[in-house]
């Protein structure tokens, strides 16, 4: 998977030569030999599919609505049977769709698939010309590791990603801080590699010195017979300070994630202070009616402790994200509270670009 992945980045990095041409050029996250999704060269994107026997077919945006628009959008059959239908004003990014034919939910054939909205979903990458930091670079590479345990609190098998720096086997008594990094509702382990490029991010990253090398684990946010807490306080911190040269203290462990992980690591890093001295939430942390005094288990009920204890906590949010009202109040109500936290806003929705930036803002502040 992760060489699938790597040609996935060469061939966007291809692209914008691609792109200058009238016809455009297959979306770089079409699988190999697909000539659609294709991307035009004003941004707009032409969808195909053969379905002769279909009575409707039609284009779905992951949730209705994303950075294609809302949809669905209605295709035109073809005398052949090749139903077609061009989008305009595509954002670029990762976005999540599929067909539907007659009602019935089909992956298209010519996209890889991607885990989310709890299920195989086609994806559509658009380049942004304007932006490359998640795109693979001639710089030293770490490692995307799959790592294999059982949970003492499931009693089952868990897989977790890990990324380890460059040069991490060459040195052989290194040791290094941990940031764990949770993917959102309906989507797996895989999120953060397959579509947030997480990997490429911190190669980047470090190679341009911006980002102090750290390794990165990715595991699944859900937990059958137990909490997802319990396993990364019980099994899954001591299984990665046991496997990995890591430094296993609080100084150097970090908690974040996006949207429902971001939840989950204001959760697990305010209410576990013992173990993690870093928190970000990405798209994922709102104050909404909830006392400041009581939030994350009284986390900020002593503002200056907290300062004191808390070597960071950034929240970050899309300004067109339905969420950015309740992370908006929360940063607000510390900042009142003199509790010191970051802010990040910037356009965007809820969606994988917004959070591939939230991450290369992150990191390089971890473990100054």
């Amino acid at each position: 998977m992760i060489g699938a992945m790597k040609c996935l980045l060469l061939v966007a990095a291809a692209f914008a030569v691609w792109a200058q041409q009238p016809e455009g050029a297959p979306a770089p996250s079409n699988v190999r030999g697909a000539a659609y999704p294709r991307i035009l060269p004003d941004h707009r994107v032409a969808f195909q599919l053969k379905a002769p026997e279909a009575r409707k077919v039609e284009v779905m945006p992951g949730g209705g609505v994303n950075g294609m628009g809302k949809g669905p959008f209605e295709m035109q059959r073809g005398e052949d049977g090749t139903w077609s239908v061009t989008i305009g004003g595509v954002a670029p990014g990762f976005h999540y769709y599929w067909f539907l034919v007659d009602g019935v939910a089909v992956n298209d054939p010519g996209s890889e698939t991607f885990f989310g909205w709890g299920k195989q979903s086609g994806g559509l990458e658009v380049p942004d010309p304007a932006l490359d930091f998640y795109d693979f670079h001639d710089v030293p590479h770490g490692e995307v590791r799959v790592h294999w345990y059982r949970s003492s609190v499931t009693g089952q098998a868990r897989r977790a990603f890990v990324y380890t720096p460059p040069g991490y086997d060459a040195a052989g008594r290194t040791r290094y801080p941990v940031l764990y990094l949770q993917h959102g509702a309906g989507e797996s382990e895989r999120g953060w590699t397959s579509q947030g490029h997480a990997n490429f991010i911190l190669d980047n990253l470090i190679a341009a010195k911006k980002a102090v090398p750290m390794i990165v684990v990715m595991e699944n946010g859900y937990a059958t017979g137990g909490t997802f807490e319990d396993v990364v306080v019980k099994d899954l911190i001591p299984e990665i300070d046991r496997a990995y040269r890591t430094e296993a203290d609080r100084a150097h462990r970090a908690i974040a994630g996006l949207s429902m992980g971001g939840g989950q690591a204001m959760n697990i890093g305010l209410g576990n202070p013992a173990l993690f001295a870093w928190v970000g939430s990405f798209s994922g942390a709102g104050l909404g009616a909830r006392d400041l005094q009581t939030v994350y288990r009284g986390a900020f009920a002593d503002p200056a402790a907290f300062n004191r204890r808390m070597k960071l906590l950034w929240i970050g949010c899309g300004t067109q994200d339905r969420l950015i009202e309740g992370a908006r109040a929360l940063h607000e109500a510390l900042d009142r509270a003199g509790i010191r936290n970051v802010w990040w806003e910037g356009p965007g929705l809820h969606e994988w670009q917004v959070w591939r930036k939230h991450l290369n803002a992150f990191a390089p502040l971890l473990f100054r």
